[in-house]
């Protein structure tokens, strides 16, 4: 059997294959033999007909249509195999020459995963240095002042609005978006709005209506408005008096297993550090992957963006009838956008993750990084205990441990990568 490889470009792999006509006869007969195992014929028993009457009974051309599907599967494997050629989806096969006391040829395109040439990812990461985390007091007053108006009383008011009061407004304005009135509930003197806007709605009552203009500052975010002077028709729906209660001893309790001020205190200093913390690994990790991205060589798999443009969509389709109450087909009438259009939207996204995953899967080679039998268990069981008995036995426990592998193998390199930083 001759094999030639030849690489083609995106990551595809030509294997052209010459099989001898002694080899692909043996194939011919296997295919007689599973086409007539179960062929009766007066005066044979079942299986013992011979193969050159079953060969007239079956007909040749049914019968090399047999052998090179054998042959095609069996050598392919064995070429896959011999030649350590890491496939992705499935091939595609051209019959070449195919004639009686001839050489069988056949080709076979596969995708595989690229060459990765990587940069010098050890000094990349050196190279980033973590940024200090530190949890002020004023953050943590921020995080009271949170919880006291989280559990806030709330008391509907006919008199004036007036700055602490929980209030819900209409306004429009004919420079935004063409005048439609737009709805916003928020405390008043805290919404965040247009400096000097919150300031025209106090002493307003419910249902008072009210015009004014404000100059929009040269350095605001929407270029089109910047710097003009726009008019805002405004009317209060509804304003409510804000009660907030006190940080006594007693209220202080009533949020959790928390015995004073001060171990309150502690239990938010101790949330929000945690959370910067995580903040922080992720952009350290998203800043040494981006360099390590930017610095590799290798071509893309089409395949794979595919693919993941494809779980990007059928993602996208379970969420939308529970986020919207609509089905797809009506959401893409909303947008305007066909199927296909809004998965090529996700293209760049896709290149990105895949990009990742690849970089990973390469270092992961190199620095030799295997998640244990225990570990891949472990975090197996943990997945599975989300699920009911009856939902987890419809999961496939191979693919399972595969996708659970993976995630462990990842982590312990990005990991590996963090711990070089400075």
């Amino acid at each position: 059997m001759k094999t030639s490889i030849k690489k083609l470009p995106k990551s595809k792999l030509e294997l052209k294959i010459e099989v001898p006509v002694e080899e692909f006869d043996k194939f011919y007969q296997r295919a007689i033999f599973l086409l007539g195992k179960d062929i009766k014929l007066t005066g044979f028993r079942k299986g013992k007909i011979p193969s050159e009457i079953l060969e007239k009974e079956i007909g040749k051309e049914k019968i090399l249509e047999k052998a090179t599907e054998e042959a095609i599967r069996e050598i392919y494997l064995k070429a896959v195999f011999e030649n350590k050629i890491e496939v992705l989806g499935k091939p595609k096969i051209e019959i070449l020459k195919l004639a009686p006391k001839n050489p069988f040829e056949f080709k076979i395109v596969v995708y595989v995963f690229p060459e990765i040439k990587l940069p010098d990812y050890k000094k990349i990461a050196s190279e980033k240095e973590k940024k200090e985390i530190s949890v002020s007091e004023e953050e943590i007053k921020e995080t009271l002042s949170f919880l006291q108006r989280s559990r806030a009383k709330f008391t509907p008011k006919d008199l004036p609005a007036e700055k602490g009061d929980f209030i819900e407004i209409e306004y429009a304005s004919p420079q935004i978006e063409g005048g439609r009135k737009i709805k916003d509930r928020f405390f008043l003197g805290k919404g965040g709005f247009l400096a000097g806007f919150e300031e025209k709605l106090e002493g307003m009552k419910k249902d008072e209506e009210r015009n004014f203009s404000l100059k929009i500052p040269e350095n605001h975010f929407q270029k089109s408005l910047a710097g003009k002077e726009i008019s805002f028709k405004v009317k209060i729906i509804s304003a409510q008096k804000v009660e907030i209660p006190e940080l006594t001893d007693e209220f202080i309790k009533s949020l959790g297993k928390f015995k004073d001020l001060p171990d309150l205190k502690k239990s938010i200093f101790e949330g929000i550090q945690t959370e910067k913390k995580k903040t922080e690994l992720e952009r350290i990790r998203n800043e040494i992957l981006t360099e390590i991205i930017e610095n590799s060589e290798f071509e893309m798999p089409e395949i794979l963006i595919e693919q993941e443009k494809n779980r990007y969509l059928e993602e996208l389709k379970i969420r939308i009838p529970k986020i919207f109450k609509i089905d797809f087909q009506q959401y893409l009438s909303q947008i305007k956008k066909t199927e296909e259009e809004l998965k090529n939207s996700y293209q760049k996204t896709a290149e990105r993750e895949i990009k990742k995953a690849l970089i990973l899967k390469e270092i992961k080679k190199k620095e030799k990084v295997i998640a244990s039998e225990d570990e891949v268990s472990k975090m197996a069981n943990e997945i599975l205990s989300n699920f009911t008995l009856e939902e987890a036995k419809k999961i496939d426990q191979k693919i399972l441990k595969g996708y659970t592998r993976e995630r462990i193998e990842d982590e312990k390199v990005l990991n590996f990568l963090e711990s070089l930083t400075k």
